[in-house]
């Protein structure tokens, strides 16, 4: 960033704010100005102002006055997760996804029992499949809709798969409650769900759920591709990778990268 259009002041209100992140309980004014670089007076006058806005809080008096965080940065901070946008997040760990596995990958967000797909990334050379944005993906018979539903309590996806027919949408879909049910908990073991010909005949699709900073589950990203003659081993290998790069992507949605 240019350095020009930069205030002092306020990248100083900054600095400051970062020393009370790792002050513990509390810093005094010249523990501050001594961790920052600035005069105990500029020191003091900046945490003065921080703290009538909410953003730094105090207790003690005089020289043994210790400041640390105020509650209003907490307030700021919700804002801010709450604007990310899991598509922006998802989208560039989804190209290496894509690339890594040679197939196309996508981001689903949960609504209503059921996956919506909001994000798409096609490998160059791949076989392209007709998985628009918006598309709704059914709960029990998809990589990216059982991944979400695996992350529910067993009683809360059980009403979901009760609220709806499960539609045979081939010979290999799961259309019992109790044998999907069975299916969620080996996904809730190994970390990833998936798709073995259950929404169309000859493709297959694994995916893994997303976490926020809350730990909640935001949605799930997944790869689709040719069943051919894929063996097994080869789908839980894919389904490892995936479940390593939703990792990628609940670490940055959750701020901890």
């Amino acid at each position: 960033m240019d350095q020009r259009y930069q205030v002092r002041s306020v990248s100083r209100a900054v600095e400051i704010l970062e020393a009370l992140a790792d002050g513990g309980d509390g810093l005094t004014v010249t523990e501050v100005a001594k961790r920052v670089g600035a005069a105990k007076s500029a020191a003091f006058s900046t945490l003065q102002t921080l703290e009538a806005h909410g953003f730094a809080a105090s207790r003690g008096e005089g020289t043994a006055r210790r400041y640390r965080l105020g509650l209003a940065l907490a307030r700021l901070g919700e804002h801010a997760i709450g604007q990310v946008s899991l598509r922006d997040v998802a989208l560039p760990v989804l190209r290496e996804l894509s690339t890594e596995t040679g197939m196309t990958a996508r981001v689903a967000v949960p609504e209503a029992g059921h996956a919506v797909v909001v994000g798409r990334v096609n490998a160059p050379g791949a076989v392209r499949f007709d998985l628009h944005m918006g598309t709704r993906e059914p709960a029990h018979c998809t990589g990216v809709g059982k991944a979400i539903l695996a992350e529910l309590p067993e009683d809360d996806a059980r009403a979901i798969l009760a609220a709806g027919p499960l539609e045979a949408r081939t010979p290999r879909t799961l259309t019992d409650i109790p044998a999907v049910l069975a299916d969620l908990a080996e996904i809730r073991r190994r970390g990833y769900a998936i798709d073995d010909e259950e929404d169309a005949e000859g493709i297959f699709c694994v995916g893994s759920a997303v976490h926020d900073h809350r730990g909640e589950c935001a949605g799930a990203i997944s790869v689709t591709g040719l069943k051919l003659d894929l063996p097994l081993w080869r789908i839980h290998q894919i389904g490892e990778a995936v479940r390593g790069y939703a990792g990628q992507v609940t670490d940055l949605l959750s701020g901890r990268v």
